[in-house]
């Protein structure tokens, strides 16, 4: 058998569906690579910072820290407004171990509510505040628990030393230091730019990193305020609303010369430090923010008018018709009947008639373009918010009573500083300046160029000469009699004007009565306003406001070691009215019999006086008159940070005059001392 040869076979060739299956096969594969790489370039390029951001919300958390907000000064340095760094307590709830117990803990430290801490515990993982701005005492506290998941955080908190001085203009801020009222509202350069803190975490919610970025600190400010000033000013306001039983007050004391507001106080008040429980009109400023009719303070401006004009001079005589005149059918009666009377004896005797016939001769045109001169009817634009504009109509609108009703200082509402600044402009010679309230803006050794104060000239200097002389009569002999100083000459006039009640009537029971004045009469260095709402008991201006203008003047007036100008004076005490007169018989403008207790401003009760010299600056000096208060020792301040020193002093009622920083290494009154309650306390720091 022949054996068969060995066969090979060779394989079968792939046929033409194999090859159309390969490049199908292929064909998918690339267009899922070309998918793949296209969704990743458009998650890599057009969605990158998107899906990083959405990675960063998810994996961090930002945390905003207040700045530390410049410090307010008064014009001698003397801070009024200041930041210290204080603790913050804020939770990881994720590494809590136990979230009751440790809210439990903490709320018993911390006076929180141990409910309302748990529901924060359980809502967030990564971060929630447990109490912000705690005070040392709190802190120590806290940090005793020694808590897992409970850190602390160091933020700025506004401090205001000297409690409610000067509140309204200073204002306050919020919990997050944002300025929600005054100066710390309006002038933003205060603010500074808050810094962050960034917390990672995994994912389980644990936190894994944390960085702190600083901010920058605002700039501060040194106002034209003076604080003795504002504290002499403060108290003399709050006596008059007092003594009589007002709803409220302001009073504005202005260097006449420069536009500087040297104090600025208005009633009610509030504590800065604490304003959360004082209502919303506290915390007006109704220097700035009030709208009055004026009365016969606005009849300045006509008679300025009528003078500049040529219209009149002080010794021309005016009938004043017994007391009536008619306007368009309406008889205006003035206060009490008055016959022939020289112009400069109808602002003495604050005569409306009298003021009424110089608005005729003015004429309506005429008139408006003086009151609009005078800076009426237009903000100041001091440097302070809410400033309202006051109230005047064009002539077209006025009525054929309303040149007789505006001449006397009705139908026009104006603020106080509009009119302390119009009582400025004829103390300095006829140029009203614009009023101004910060002097200075620094940071560090930087400062800030501030716009030189506007002025324009109202006035002639003669007629704002003769215009002196005229308000220097209406103190000397007229119804200013109770502003007369001792050893000093003064002008001004005395206003009482009925408030507008709910009927849209004037009212016969409330009114406002007011002083502006300045001193000394030829070379003025001081324009004063005194304003009382609504008092109680009396109405005029000449029993209201006048003594508080001479209890402002004459203790500005030392403090700032004016020269006397008319030493040989001594306090003319008029006598008391007799008990039997009825109120109203004793009260007009034109009386000139006020008992010693209204001279002085003050009630009649007997008061212990404890006499205070503030500390002297610049070279001035002064007393200043307190009311006797409870005694209590001046603690030991030595080797104290500046905190616990601030918050000693605010929870004992003193107020606090500080310098350096660090701890504390000498005080006045040393420790031990007694001393009634609102004294100052001076303390020095160093590192």
């Amino acid at each position: 058998m022949v054996p068969r040869k060995h066969e090979v076979r060779t394989p079968k060739q792939d046929g033409p569906a194999s090859v159309h299956r390969s490049l199908i096969l292929g064909g998918v594969l690339a267009l899922w690579m070309v998918g793949l790489f296209g969704r990743l370039y458009q998650l890599e390029i057009f969605q990158y910072l998107e899906l990083l951001g959405r990675a960063q919300r998810q994996q961090q958390r930002i945390v905003e820290v207040a700045p530390q907000r410049g410090t307010i000064f008064d014009r001698q340095m003397h801070p009024l407004a200041m930041s210290l760094a204080v603790d913050s307590v804020y939770a990881v709830p994720a590494e809590i171990p136990n979230r009751e117990m440790a809210a439990n803990l903490l709320a018993t430290v911390l006076d929180l509510d141990q409910r309302d801490l748990v529901g924060r515990f359980k809502a967030f993982r990564s971060f929630c505040w447990i109490k912000r701005k705690v005070s040392s005492e709190e802190a120590k506290r806290a940090r005793n628990l020694n808590l897992k998941g409970v850190y602390f955080q160091r933020e700025m908190k506004r401090f205001y030393p000297k409690g409610d001085l000067a509140a309204q203009v200073l204002g306050y801020v919020g919990l997050d230091e944002k300025g929600l009222a005054g100066l710390e509202y309006g002038w933003k350069e205060i603010e500074g730019k808050p810094g962050r803190v960034l917390l990672a975490e995994d994912a389980r919610h644990q936190s894994y990193r944390s960085s702190e970025s600083e901010g920058r600190a605002g700039k501060s400010v040194v106002l034209t305020l003076d604080e003795n000033i504002q504290y002499i000013t403060e108290k003399a306001l709050a006596a008059a609303v007092a003594n009589w039983h007002a709803t409220g007050g302001a009073a504005i004391v202005q260097n006449p010369n420069t536009g500087e507001i040297l104090a600025m106080a208005g009633l009610p008040d509030f504590d800065p430090n604490d304003y959360g429980k004082s209502p919303p009109e506290a915390r007006e400023n109704r220097a700035v923010s009030w709208v009055y009719e004026p009365g016969s303070t606005f009849k300045l401006v006509t008679l300025a008018a009528a003078l500049e004009e040529k219209l009149t001079n002080p010794n021309e005589v005016i009938d004043c018709q017994m007391g009536g005149i008619t306007l368009a059918g309406h008889v205006i009666h003035d206060h009490q009947p008055f016959g022939d009377l020289t112009v400069a004896d109808v602002m003495a005797e604050s005569s409306d008639v009298g003021a009424i016939k110089l608005g005729l001769r003015l004429g309506q045109d005429r008139l408006y373009r003086y009151i609009r001169s005078f800076g009426f009817a237009a903000r100041t634009e001091i440097e302070l918010p809410g400033e309202e504009r006051g109230l005047l109509k064009a002539p077209g609108a006025w009525s054929g009573i309303s040149i007789g009703e505006i001449s006397m200082g009705q139908e026009v509402g104006v603020t106080p500083l509009q009119l302390v600044t119009a009582y400025s402009a004829i103390a300095n010679g006829g140029i009203l300046i614009q009023p101004r309230i910060v002097h200075d803006v620094f940071q560090g050794n930087a400062h800030e160029l501030l716009p030189p104060a506007k002025g324009q000239r109202v006035v002639s200097d003669q007629t704002a000469a003769a215009m002196r002389q005229v308000l220097g009569g209406v103190v000397e002999h007229g119804t200013g009699i109770p502003a007369r100083l001792r050893g000093y000459t003064a002008g001004g006039k005395t206003g009482t004007a009925q408030k507008i009640d709910s009927s849209g009537r004037y009212s016969k029971t409330n009114y406002v009565s007011s002083f502006v004045g300045f001193a000394p009469l030829e070379k003025p260095v001081i324009t004063i306003l005194v304003a009382i709402d609504s008092p109680v008991g009396a109405i005029y201006g000449t029993e209201v406001a006048a003594p508080a203008f001479r209890s402002i003047a004459e203790q500005t007036l030392a403090y700032l070691n004016v020269p006397q100008d008319n030493p040989s004076r001594l306090l003319q005490v008029v006598s008391s009215t007799p008990a039997g007169l009825p109120r109203q018989q004793r009260g007009s403008e034109a009386e000139l019999h006020t008992t010693q207790s209204e001279i002085a401003g003050v009630a009649s009760s007997p008061v212990e006086p404890v006499s205070y010299t503030p500390p002297a600056s610049n070279g001035a000096h002064g007393t200043v008159v307190l009311n006797e208060g409870p005694l209590m020792v001046v603690p030991d301040f030595s080797g104290m940070a500046l905190r616990v020193v601030a918050e000693k002093c605010q929870a004992l009622g003193l107020e606090l005059n500080l310098s350096g920083s660090g701890v504390a290494i000498q005080q006045s009154p040393i420790a031990g001392t007694k001393v009634p309650a609102g004294s100052t306390v001076s303390v020095g720091f160093a590192r």
